[in-house]
């Protein structure tokens, strides 16, 4: 190899489609790959699921890759990135998902039910195959299309923005000769209590007639109630047309405030029963609420209304985890004719795993600009550590990464979140990196508390990596804990601390070193009177 590889056409190339892979689009489903068999045949099955993952663990991608495979055999999608509606508030944001809903059912009606399949500009393009079911009836597609969707879309736009309540009036004239009833209704658009209703009367001094009038207050999500057995009937239609079921895509669920995720999961929900409509929702385990109990309940439960994929591979599985994800890289490389032996060595592919978490996005961004870093180093002579990417090169890019993820966190956390997290996770570094001065760390199995919540939350944040379950310590007879590892990116790179330990709990032999009671961040009082639940910092 010489020193110059870096700098070669081919490596170029790889960087720049692993850049535009970053972002997961219909393009880029290409590249999926399944992180356990059988994930890709199970989205797209006839059955609700929710998808979960971390930021970058693949939903988005398996959600384009179902959605394309779908279009292929043209079966009715819709693909909505709820992110869009972040902020907004409820039922307006339901509206929006809706209006965008049957936007995209629309757009496939116009282009992938009717398109030949001899247009290649259009099948291969997109999807890279071409359909082997004909197009649908171009007359009742078009009906559908014009008479029905966008009938729906423009309703629910003019719905959307109306004012939050309208009061209604209907007079009712009654004659007493001719017996006869006339009824007019006209709308005022006013905001007005929740539930008002007043009822007015006013008798003629004519004994001719008598006219009454009665106000009420409509809301839109009154509407949208209404509207629940018109939609199921026009998936009916939809499922008709195609011979088959139709498939809804809502992607990053958690974007969406807590409080509304379950509601708006139960309006698709309550459009999809008795229809052939089947519901594919990625979101982030910790930071989700798809169902609570009450009455009624809300959402759907899991297990019962749905089933979970989950696509988080994590280091507790290292060999695994890592074959899968230079399986991933693998891909970008054979399309760029480079041979990864050669620009990275085998200590920067350790290391990358680690420093990923196992998060594919991280791992491809980290290895992209661990290229950057090699070739800023090369040049200037700084060959001690070889001419390929090695441990160093890939921790100094793992600190970079590590301001991006700490934008993220702002962006997907409230203020009392952000708060409450932010106090939990600085917790843990001074114990890691003041008291322990080691990466690792452990919590006693089976505790519940805001500490061990807020824990889970920071793994799906990727401020925290689960190492290994089932941990047992010397002088803690009949207890199990947790491993937990703090992310590369909080002491490599401008964050490098002197003596730190890395605990490599992957190799063999590391029981030991894991096995440490001075690791132990959180676990149950030692003495059995103790309430169980109470937790007590480790000595």
């Amino acid at each position: 190899m010489t020193t110059n590889v870096l700098e070669s056409d081919p490596v170029r190339k790889l960087s720049r489609l692993v850049a535009e892979s970053l972002r997961a689009t219909s393009e880029s489903a290409k590249y999926f790959l399944e992180p356990t068999p059988g994930v890709l045949g199970k989205a797209k099955g006839k059955r609700h699921h929710i998808i979960f993952g971390r930021r970058g663990s693949g939903k988005s991608s398996l959600l384009h890759k179902v959605a394309a495979d779908l279009t292929v055999d043209r079966s009715p999608i819709a693909y909505v990135d709820l992110e869009a509606f972040k902020g907004h508030s409820y039922p307006d944001v339901l509206l929006s998902v809706l209006i965008k809903c049957f936007s995209e059912i629309k757009t496939w009606l116009d282009t992938a039910a009717t398109n030949p399949a001899s247009k290649t500009s259009f099948w291969e393009k997109l999807f890279g195959s071409t359909p082997t079911k004909g197009a649908f009836n171009r007359k009742e597609t078009l009906e559908l299309s014009i008479n029905k969707f966008l009938q729906m879309i423009e309703e629910l736009n003019g719905l959307l923005f109306q004012a939050e309540e309208a009061v209604r009036k209907d007079s009712q004239r009654s004659e007493s000769a001719a017996e006869t009833k006339a009824s007019a209704s006209i709308e005022v658009k006013a905001v007005m209590p929740v539930g008002a209703k007043t009822e007015l009367s006013a008798l003629a001094k004519d004994a001719d007639f008598r006219e009454s009038h009665t106000e009420y207050t409509s809301r839109k999500i009154e509407a949208l109630h209404r509207n629940i057995m018109r939609y199921q009937i026009l998936f009916r239609e939809l499922t008709k047309l195609a011979g088959g079921p139709a498939f809804l895509l809502l992607d990053d669920l958690y974007h969406i405030r807590l409080a509304d995720q379950a509601e708006i999961i139960d309006y698709f929900h309550r459009i999809a029963k008795g229809t052939d409509l089947w519901l594919k929702i990625g979101t982030i385990r910790h930071r989700s609420r798809w169902y609570y109990f009450g009455n009624p309940s809300k959402g759907m439960k899991l297990g019962d209304d749905a089933d979970e994929i989950d696509l988080d591979v994590t280091l507790e599985k290292y060999q695994l985890t890592g074959q899968f994800l230079l399986r991933i890289l693998g891909q970008f490389a054979k399309d760029s004719q480079v041979s990864l032996d050669e620009i990275l060595a085998d200590g920067g592919k350790a290391r990358l795993v680690l420093a990923s978490g196992g998060v594919a996005r991280d791992f491809l961004t980290i290895f992209s600009r661990s290229i950057e870093v090699a070739k800023e180093r090369v040049p200037r002579g700084d060959l001690a550590r070889g001419p390929k990417i090695g441990s160093e090169d890939v921790n100094v890019a793992a600190g970079e990464l590590g301001q991006y993820k700490e934008e993220e966190f702002s962006r997907d956390t409230g203020t009392e979140d952000r708060d409450r997290l932010q106090s939990i996770s600085s917790s843990i570094f001074e114990f890691c990196t003041e008291r322990t001065k080691a990466n690792c760390f452990l919590v006693e199995k089976d505790v519940s508390n805001e500490t061990t919540a807020g824990i889970n939350e920071l793994i799906d944040l990727k401020f925290l990596h689960r190492a290994r379950s089932r941990v047992t310590v010397r002088n803690r007879v009949g207890r199990l804990y947790d491993a937990y590892m703090l992310d590369l990116s909080r002491y490599t790179g401008e964050r490098a601390r002197r003596n730190f330990e890395i605990v490599k709990f992957w190799e063999k032999g590391s029981d030991d070193t894991l096995r440490r009671a001075n690791l132990i961040f959180f676990e149950r009082p030692l003495k059995v009177a103790i309430a169980r639940q109470h937790l007590t910092p480790s000595d």
